[in-house]
């Protein structure tokens, strides 16, 4: 079978990804694609265009904006392909409780309860479907952001007051930000423990590993086949995990330059600074990934990839194979060109 080859340079062309329930979402310039592999074995795909927010409105194509203005888009992205994965994954549950009640009714074992319940679940499948509706992916969003400013502002600056009354230097403006970004960190790199714990989230990663294994293989400009992704690695530079490292490092130096005194006046700074820090974030991140093996640049992306060893894990082949059909739909659909092309012969 003839493997698909980029025609156009993978420099011209900047991917990127999400994992999501049972699947892999992937972006280009302007377009999407999210696979999803169902009970059955079979992979469903769901892809759209997509126009970029910068060609809308110039001012999200400014520097330093730009990356706010890719954060928000990614986040309702993000959130949208999800939810479309859970409702895929819902389907098939509910597919296969239906079919194991009919096996039982069909037994005799099931008998009136089996059928009262075979209705309800009936109703509720068919009250299931996403309505299409941007409310929900704004109220996620929403919900997302709130639990992201309690958690990682909130908590680490009500622990840095506290300490404050313990130990007076933290008194010092500088101290006081480092404390706080300190506890920060510790507080993200303890959550991202937590749920690597959790057995669905561990099965994420292993989707997200394949999702950077076939952006490797992408960005290599070889044939987008399962054998040439198996070899590279899972960890990227541009990953949204050592984006966040970044957000952290950055929020330091950033939140240290304003100062204020009363709790509530510091906080509310440095929610206001969200999107300063963000977009300083993504130019940096973007910046060092095009020169990551590079002496400062190599060390300055070293926490992101270290953090990623808990993100990510080994996918199996049936994995990379979906990852590789979200980027092949995606591709096809912004118009990148794949000619097919039989594999070169051994040297």
């Amino acid at each position: 079978m003839a493997d698909a080859k980029p025609a156009t340079s993978p420099e011209d062309i900047l991917v990127g990804g999400q994992a999501v329930i049972e699947g892999v979402m992937m972006r280009t310039p302007h377009a999407y694609a999210v696979a999803v592999r169902r009970m059955d074995g079979s992979i469903e795909v769901k892809r759209e265009l997509v126009k970029r927010l910068s060609e809308r409105w110039k001012v999200f194509s400014w520097w330093v904006v730009r990356g706010f203005a890719v954060l928000v888009q990614s986040m309702a992205l993000g959130i949208k392909t999800l939810n479309y994965s859970i409702n895929v994954s819902v389907e098939d549950l509910e597919a296969k409780e239906a079919a194991e009640a009919a096996a039982k009714e069909a037994q005799g074992e099931a008998g009136a309860t089996t059928g009262a319940s075979a209705k309800k679940r009936k109703k509720k499948q068919g009250g299931g479907k996403s309505s299409g509706n941007a409310a929900p992916i704004a109220l996620s969003m929403l919900l997302g952001v709130v639990a992201a400013v309690a958690l990682f502002i909130l908590l680490p600056l009500g622990l840095t007051h506290w300490l404050k009354s313990y130990y007076p230097a933290i008194e010092n403006w500088i101290v006081f930000n480092l404390v706080d970004g300190g506890i920060r960190v510790i507080v993200f790199f303890a959550y991202l423990l937590a749920i690597s714990r959790l057995k669905d989230i561990r099965r994420v990663f292993e989707y997200h590993g394949a999702e950077h294994k076939v952006v490797h293989t992408w960005e290599d400009g070889v044939e987008l086949t399962v054998e040439n992704a198996r070899q590279r690695s899972t960890l990227h530079p541009r990953c949204g995990t050592s984006f966040l490292m970044f957000v952290m490092v950055v929020s330091i130096l950033v939140f240290s330059i304003f100062k204020f005194h009363a709790f509530w006046a510091i906080f509310l700074s440095r929610v206001v600074l969200i999107p300063v820090v963000s977009g300083l974030s993504y130019e940096l991140i973007r910046f060092s990934a095009s020169r990551c093996k590079k002496g400062f640049f190599r060390l300055l992306v070293l926490p992101g990839l270290g953090l990623q060893r808990i993100t990510t894990k080994a996918p199996s082949d049936d994995q990379l194979e979906v990852a590789i059909r979200a980027l092949t739909e995606s591709l096809e659909l912004d118009g990148v060109k794949l000619r097919e092309e039989a594999p070169a012969p051994a040297a």
